[in-house]
C-alpha cells in the first residue's frame, strides 16, 4: 500500500474515531452513533438497501432506541462471507466525552468522563476498513459489517440478533479493546442473580424486637459467603470463578425495621457446572440466613431467589480455522507474536459463538476502558485498522 494512501487511511480513521467517541450513546440510545455510521456508508455509495437494523431491542429488558446495525457488502472475489463487527454502546462514565490528542494518545479532555474507546475505537476500525475497501476498489470476499447494540449491559443486542440477517458468514472477527496482538478466543460466562429479602415491619424505637431486619439477613448471608470463600475471587475444587454483590435497595425510614431488601448480583466462571455450584452456594446463604432471623414471637423473614443465564461461555481451539486466520494471517503478517488470551469478561463473541457463529476478537488500542484514565493508543489503533482490512480482503488466507 503506498504511503499516501497509508495517510489517508489513518487520517480518515482517527478522524472517525475522534468523531464517534465524541458521540453520547449509552446502552438503549445508540441512535446517534447509528445515524453517523450509516450517513459514512451512504456517502461513500452503498446502497440504501444494503443497511438495515434488526429488533433486538425490542426484546431487551430496558427497550431502546433501536436494534443492531447490519450492512451487507456483496464481495468482488468468490470467497466465504467474512463478518467484522464492534458494538456501539458505551457506558454511562463516557457520556460527554471530548476526546483530544496528547502525543502517541487520545485521552478525554477533563477527568470528569472516560473516554469512549470502548467500543467507539471498534466501530471505526469496521467503519473505516469498509470505506477503505470502497474508495480504493480492493478486491474483497462479501462482507457482513454488524454493529450490536447494548454490549455494556449483558451482551443483550448480540443475543437477540436476528442471526439470518447476517448471511451466514464463515468466519467472524470482533474488535472490543486490548493490544491489536491479543487473540481472544474464549471467555466465561456469567449468571445475574436476583435476590428479594422479605422481613417485617416494626417501629424501631417502641418495638424492633418484633420486627425482622432484611438488612441483617443480607448482611448474615453476605458475610458467610465472603467467610467461606465463595464470595469475590472463588477458588473451590480445583476451579476457579467469581461472584458479587453489586447493588442493594431497600429502606425508607431510620425508625421502621427494614422489612424488604433487594440484591442484584452475579456469578461467573469458565465452567458452567462450577457456576451453578457458586450460585448454589449463594442461594443456600440467603436461604439459611433468613430461616435463621427471627423475631420475638419466632417469625423469620424469607427470600425469594432468581438466577437467569446472562451468557454461556466459549472456547475456541486455536488451531481453529477462525482463530489461525485471525493470528497467523492477519496479526502475524503485521509483525507480532498473537498473544492468545481467554477473557474473564464477556463478548459479544460469547452469543455469537452460541448462536453458531464463532467469533474471535482482536484488539484496537483501547486501555483502562471504563474509568477516567481511559485511553487509545494511536499506533496500537492505526495497527487494528490494517489488521481488519487484511482481514476483510482477498489478502488473507482460507
Amino acid at each position: 500500500m503506498p504511503q499516501a494512501e497509508i495517510s489517508q487511511h489513518a487520517k480518515r480513521a482517527l478522524r472517525f474515531v475522534t468523531e464517534l467517541m465524541a458521540i453520547p450513546g449509552r446502552s438503549g440510545q445508540e441512535g446517534r452513533v447509528v445515524e453517523f455510521v450509516k450517513r459514512s456508508l451512504l456517502r461513500a455509495g452503498v446502497a440504501p438497501g444494503a443497511i438495515s437494523t434488526d429488533t433486538a431491542h425490542r426484546k431487551s429488558p430496558i427497550g431502546g432506541e433501536c436494534g443492531n446495525l447490519i450492512v451487507k457488502l456483496p464481495g468482488t472475489v468468490r470467497k466465504p462471507r467474512r463478518l467484522l463487527m464492534a458494538h456501539l454502546d458505551t457506558v454511562p462514565l463516557c457520556v460527554g466525552s471530548r476526546p483530544v490528542r496528547h502525543g502517541d494518545r487520545i485521552l478525554p479532555k477533563d477527568g470528569s468522563t472516560g473516554l469512549g474507546g470502548d467500543d467507539r475505537a471498534g466501530v471505526a476500525v469496521v467503519l473505516g476498513t469498509a470505506l477503505a475497501i470502497l474508495d480504493r476498489g480492493l478486491p474483497h470476499p462479501p462482507l457482513t459489517l454488524f454493529f450490536p447494540v447494548q454490549e455494556e449491559i449483558g451482551l443483550v443486542g448480540a443475543r437477540f440478533a436476528s442471526v439470518g440477517k447476517l448471511g451466514r458468514p464463515a468466519l467472524c472477527f470482533n474488535w472490543d479493546g486490548g493490544e491489536p496482538s491479543r487473540v481472544i478466543h474464549g471467555a466465561t460466562g456469567a449468571s445475574a442473580i436476583e435476590i428479594l429479602i422479605r422481613g417485617i415491619a416494626s417501629h424501631a424505637g417502641v418495638h424492633p424486637e418484633e420486627g425482622v431486619s432484611a438488612a441483617v439477613i443480607a448482611a448474615k448471608a453476605i458475610a458467610d459467603l465472603d467467610r467461606n470463600g465463595w464470595h469475590g475471587l472463588v477458588r473451590k475444587l480445583g476451579m476457579t470463578g467469581t461472584s458479587n454483590v453489586g447493588a442493594v435497595a431497600g429502606g425508607e425510614a431510620t425508625n421502621v425495621v427494614m422489612p424488604a431488601l433487594r440484591l442484584r448480583a452475579e456469578a461467573r466462571s469458565h465452567d458452567p457446572g462450577f457456576r451453578a455450584r457458586i450460585i448454589d452456594e449463594c442461594r443456600a446463604a440467603f436461604t439459611s440466613a433468613a430461616d435463621e432471623t427471627t423475631n420475638v414471637r419466632g417469625q423469620s423473614g424469607s427470600v425469594e431467589f432468581v438466577s437467569e443465564l446472562r451468557y454461556e461461555s466459549f472456547r475456541l481451539a486455536t488451531d481453529s480455522i477462525v482463530v489461525e486466520t485471525a493470528a497467523a494471517a492477519a496479526v502475524r503478517r503485521a509483525g507480532f507474536t498473537p498473544d492468545f488470551a481467554v477473557g474473564n469478561g464477556g463478548l459479544d463473541a460469547n452469543w455469537m459463538t452460541a448462536h453458531g457463529l464463532p467469533t474471535v476478537t482482536l484488539g484496537c488500542g483501547q486501555h483502562d476502558i471504563h474509568t477516567v484514565n481511559e485511553s487509545l493508543d494511536i499506533d496500537e489503533f492505526l495497527t487494528a485498522c490494517g489488521i481488519a482490512l487484511d482481514l476483510a480482503t482477498e489478502h488473507s488466507s482460507a
